[in-house]
């Protein structure tokens, strides 16, 4: 009788519990219903394990978004796996890097001759503050590792990483594809114009780089390489690079990669990890309140799975009212 008893307590307990559940997520639908209407927004997310192994399966369930005191409704959350795995892969060297990165070509032919099948690759050259492309996008992965060469030393009349970015990606092909950027430089700003100043400050190229690839959703790795000239061997200069790519890699869910300000011996543990992020990755779409005009809005995404935790771009893109 009393065994009786307190099964019968654990699932009135059960019952209580799922009530409570089930009653908040619909009070939570009908105030976001009874807010207006949502149009979607789509993220690619990185799910990372704290232990930097591979991260535990995290289902539609476990993922809030939420935007200031918010919380918006998750309508799709996929791994990018088997049809939803494309992905298009660009790997950009600064052409005003030290030929010491030629000992490094073959860790990269490497990491894009072991890329999967759905992973197109493309391979270019940042040179005054536009890309000089090696190869466009391709599967066919060793065509692309072939057009790897050795940096000219030389970043042009006007070399900006960042600038070389933005010309990159504005004219980056339009599809449903995940987006990659993997560039390869020491971060140093070497159009700017203004006077030097001997201490840290920051790029102004930098939010606008940002900017641009939140809004078209591409997350960008940085690798740093050492450069030529006067201004690799400024400390300031050289800090301030790669600080900017660092800000400009976490702005935009992706990692800078980087040993202090010498060359590393290796980018294969670089590139283990960089892979790693791209193989535990979901795409994410939610509802959002739309303005009149669209535009990047900051979002903060989160898992309740303990041991996991979600990387993301600050912002997203949120289409205007009655756009999709």
């Amino acid at each position: 009788m009393k065994q009786y008893r307190i099964r019968r307590e654990v699932l009135t307990l059960f019952i209580l519990i799922f009530a409570t559940v089930f009653a908040a997520r619909a009070q939570e639908t009908a105030q976001q219903e009874a807010a207006g209407p949502t149009v979607p927004v789509r993220m690619t997310v990185t799910a990372s394990g704290l232990s930097d192994g591979s991260a535990p399966t995290v289902s539609q369930n476990d993922v809030s978004v939420r935007q200031r005191r918010e919380t918006l409704r998750v309508t799709k959350w996929v791994p990018a796996r088997g049809a939803a795995a494309g992905l298009d892969l660009f790997i950009l060297i600064d052409d005003a890097s030290d030929t010491s990165l030629g000992s490094q070509l073959n860790d990269l032919r490497a990491f894009i001759n072991a890329q999967p099948p759905s992973t197109s690759v493309g391979v270019g050259y940042m040179r005054n503050a536009t890309v000089q492309i090696a190869q466009n996008f391709t599967t066919d992965h060793a065509l692309a590792a072939n057009a790897l060469r050795l940096p000219l030393r030389n970043a042009g009349a006007f070399g900006s990483p960042y600038l070389s970015a933005n010309d990159l990606m504005n004219r980056w092909p339009q599809h449903a594809n995940r987006r990659a950027l993997v560039m390869i430089t020491d971060g140093i700003d070497r159009a700017r114009r203004t006077t030097p100043t001997r201490g840290l400050n920051t790029i102004p190229d930098v939010t606008t780089t940002a900017n641009i690839a939140q809004r078209t959703g591409t997350i960008i790795y940085g690798l740093y390489t050492p450069g030529v000239g006067h201004m690799h061997r400024n400390f300031w200069e050289a800090t301030n690079g790669q600080n900017a790519m660092a800000q400009l890699s976490d702005r935009t869910g992706g990692e800078a990669f980087f040993l202090g300000l010498q060359a590393p011996v290796s980018f294969r543990p670089f590139l283990d990890r960089l892979q790693n992020s791209l193989d535990n990755q979901f795409l994410l779409e939610f509802g959002a309140r739309p303005d009149r005009r669209a535009g990047l809005r900051s979002f903060n995404i989160s898992t309740s799975v303990a041991g996991v935790e979600l990387i993301s771009a600050d912002s997203g893109w949120v289409p205007a009212a009655g756009e999709r």
